[in-house]
């Protein structure tokens, strides 16, 4: 008789800080989890084939989500490839070719915030939405699209945290992006947070004048977003995020902005936490695992 076990995917979620690696079929089922940090390619990756190769259950495909800048388009010789990215000794590295060959399964490659987005669609706070933006706020900023129901990519991939906002009156600090200095992330980002105000974001007391400041640069970003993509949702998580009283700031800035120009939803239910919180990365590289194995590309 044929065998009734459901098949197994392999998730990367893999970040500039730390890589983690799970085995399983979705938020109620992962078999085995664990992370380590990100070191050299070289070592890191290596960990992770172990990591799989342990197992003793075979995995159907792998889902990797991934820093970047990244090359996410199938047909392209560098698919699969951490293209640009600042970090030291990750540039031009192939993970996903590398990953498979050493696996033998398939591999499916987007960014990290892409496949948060896919897991939110599939069991978070984007279910049952075709168009939304996942996006995440800590020692970056980076935001996924989920448009007319698939994962956006276009020449390349998203980079919203480089969207250009004007500086507010009175902050004189420079932004800290080493490319656009005044952009999205160089303005409100957890390093720009602290370079401005000497302490990490989860130090600052929530009546801190900070919060005002950050909230104000957070809704202009959402705004771009809500002009350009007419999104049905929201989705901030990151570790900024994590100062829930940053929510109702936001909303409340995003509706000044706005300025009634266009119709909103209920600002409390378009702008939201993830439902999966610091899961979304990694249950989403599942999600990117079943897909390629079930649609075959």
């Amino acid at each position: 008789m044929p065998s009734s076990k459901p098949l197994l995917f392999g998730a990367i979620e893999a970040g500039g800080t730390k890589f983690v690696c799970a085995i399983g079929t979705g938020p109620d089922d992962v078999r085995v989890l664990e992370r380590f940090p990100t070191t050299t390619p070289e070592e890191t990756l290596g960990r992770v084939i172990d990591f799989f190769q342990r197992h003793p259950e075979p995995i159907a495909a792998l889902g990797v989500g991934s820093f970047g800048p990244v090359d996410p388009n199938p047909s392209s010789p560098t698919y699969g490839y951490i293209t640009t990215t600042p970090k030291p000794g990750w540039a031009h590295i192939d993970v996903a070719g590398t990953l498979h060959r050493a696996l033998n399964v398939p591999v499916a490659f987007d960014t990290d915030v892409n496949a948060a987005a896919l897991g939110e669609h599939r069991w978070g706070a984007g279910r049952g939405l075709h168009t939304f933006v996942y996006l995440t706020i800590g020692t970056g900023i980076g935001g996924g699209i989920i448009a007319g129901g698939r994962r956006h990519h276009g020449h390349q991939h998203p980079e919203i945290g480089h969207l250009l906002v004007p500086r507010l009156p009175g902050d004189d600090r420079p932004g800290c992006c080493p490319f656009h200095g005044d952009c999205l992330e160089g303005l409100a980002s957890g390093p720009a947070l602290q370079a401005r105000w000497g302490r990490p974001a989860p130090e600052l007391p929530p009546d801190h004048v900070a919060w005002e400041q950050e909230a104000r640069y957070l809704a202009m970003g959402l705004v771009n977003l809500i002009l350009t993509l007419s999104p049905q949702r929201l989705i901030l998580g990151g570790g900024v995020m994590q100062q829930m009283h940053l929510f109702p700031r936001i909303r409340q800035y995003v509706v000044h902005y706005l300025n009634g120009y266009v119709s909103l939803p209920n600002p409390d239910t378009l702008i939201v936490p993830p439902m999966l919180g610091d899961r979304a990365g990694v249950l989403g590289a599942l999600a990117l695992a079943e897909e390629r194995f079930i649609k075959g590309y």
